[in-house]
C-alpha cells in the first residue's frame, strides 16, 4: 500500500477522531518524554491514539507522509485537535506556558 493511501485513510482518522494524536518510535527518548507529558493529561485512553512507527509495517512510509503533510520528519510527531502541534520540544513549551491544557480542555 502507497505511504499516502495507508496515512490518508487510518492515520488520518486517528488525527481527526483522536483529541491527542502521537506518531512515536518506542526507542526514542523523546517520544517516551512527550508520552510522559500526554499521560500526566488524564485524559481518558480512548482521546489519545499513538502509533509506533517502528512496529507498524508500513511505518517509515507513515513517516515519510507526515513529513509531506507537517514539513516535519523527525518524532515524535503531535497532533491536538487534528492540528499540528510538532514535537517534543514543542509540547514541553506548551505544557510549561499553560497553553497544553487550553488546547486539551
Amino acid at each position: 500500500m502507497a505511504a499516502k493511501q495507508f496515512a490518508e485513510f487510518p492515520q488520518q482518522k486517528l488525527i481527526s477522531e483522536k483529541l491527542v494524536a502521537v506518531f512515536s518510535k518506542s526507542y526514542c527518548p523523546y517520544c517516551r518524554q512527550a508520552k510522559g507529558v500526554i499521560a500526566n493529561l488524564g485524559l481518558p485512553e480512548s482521546k489519545v491514539g499513538i502509533v509506533e512507527l517502528d512496529h507498524e509495517s508500513e511505518g517509515s512510509d507513515i513517516q515519510a507522509y507526515l513529513a509531506d503533510k507537517t514539513g516535519q520528519r523527525t518524532v515524535p510527531n503531535i497532533f491536538i485537535n487534528g492540528k499540528h502541534l510538532g514535537g517534543c520540544s514543542d509540547i514541553l513549551q506548551a505544557e510549561q506556558s499553560g497553553e497544553l491544557k487550553k488546547l486539551v480542555a
